[in-house]
């Protein structure tokens, strides 16, 4: 990525951030907090006489203004339906503004831990606004955003890292090699589903990205949302060996199917899902390496040991998608 865009961070100081919220027309305490976040930078303010907001500024050079918005829509679009999805703040009927190179959202700011994947209940519910997330979802199509596949997320992935310099020159062709028979390993698994709906996904739904606060959830972070399976908001919910993930399948499902029909032929797609996502995630690291918070904040990533164990986890998903798909237990999806 153009240097000009990689680097552009190191120029965001608190200072622009309170200039750009005056004008916006919030009045800032001076209470600052950087939250958790490296694709973008997203900040928490305080705000006088008000609740704290959340403030985020997009990557310059990812998305363009009509995918951002549409982002944007859909999350209200959520909202909308009182689907508890975080959505950004409307202030002049804008959602989307400019500051020098960034655009930026503002967010309510609201307060949880992730959810408990041992949890029964927990996972009911989240089943259940997953469901929810399709049904509104199946009503439209992205115009902007694109699909979940395995070009973007598989071979070009890979493809970036063979023409990069991270991988070792001793593991180049075993990275090759391995990286070539995850991807007809994902091939086999999507041909054995055959065709699926496709939908608009939240597509980054993790229990990272949801906030539960008593018996409240607040689902957040749509900034990766896409088209794809419905499966694709499922699995990351899903740890453990098989005989843990079954019956956490078992407790998504139940509550998924008291508002959507899940189609069973998905769950031949977990494995192929996870794997893309790992490889996706390689180069999404490689990608960003020159912006100096990766190399603070990921400092294994350039080394030997995380190509060896990058390696025997992709072997391991090969394994995978040549099993039958997971079960579950004491539930009829049919």
């Amino acid at each position: 990525m153009n240097d000009e865009y990689t680097l552009a961070y190191t120029n965001l100081q608190p200072a622009d951030i309170f200039d750009v919220l005056d004008e916006l027309g919030f009045l800032c305490s001076g209470r600052f907090l950087a939250l958790n976040s490296y694709e973008n930078r997203v900040y928490k303010i305080g705000i006088e006489d008000g609740d704290d907001i959340v403030v985020k500024f997009y990557r310059p050079g990812r998305w363009d203004d009509d995918a951002i918005i549409e982002e944007h829509d859909f999350a209200l679009e959520l909202a909308d339906q009182d689907i508890p999805v975080v959505a950004p703040l409307e202030i002049d009927e804008e959602t989307l503004f400019q500051t020098g190179p960034f655009r930026l959202a503002v967010y309510p700011c609201h307060g949880g831990r992730a959810p408990e994947l041992d949890d029964e209940d927990q996972l009911k519910q989240l089943g259940r606004f997953v469901a929810r997330i399709h049904l509104v979802g199946a009503t439209a199509e992205f115009d902007y955003r694109p699909r979940i596949d395995i070009e973007s997320y598989g071979t070009e992935s890979r493809d970036f890292l063979l023409e990069s310099d991270f991988i070792p020159d001793e593991m180049y062709e075993v990275y090759a090699s391995v990286a070539d028979l995850v991807l007809a390993g994902v091939e086999d698994c999507f041909a054995r589903v055959g065709h699926v709906q496709e939908l608009r996904l939240h597509a980054d739904f993790h229990p990272g990205n949801v906030l539960v606060a008593g018996d409240r959830f607040h689902i957040v972070d749509l900034d990766d949302a896409r088209t794809g399976p419905a499966v694709q908001d499922l699995w990351m919910f899903l740890s453990g060996d098989r005989d843990e993930q079954t019956p956490q399948l078992g407790a998504l499902l139940k509550g998924y199917q008291e508002f959507r029909r899940f189609d069973a032929r998905e769950l031949n797609l977990i494995e192929a899902l996870r794997s893309l996502r790992l490889m996706h995630y390689a180069a999404w690291l490689a990608r960003r390496w020159d912006d100096p918070a990766f190399k603070q904040a990921f400092p294994w990533f350039d080394t030997r040991r995380y190509w060896d164990e990058h390696v025997l986890t992709l072997r391991e998903q090969v394994a995978l998608m040549q099993e039958p798909p997971l079960e579950w237990r004491d539930f009829d999806l049919h």
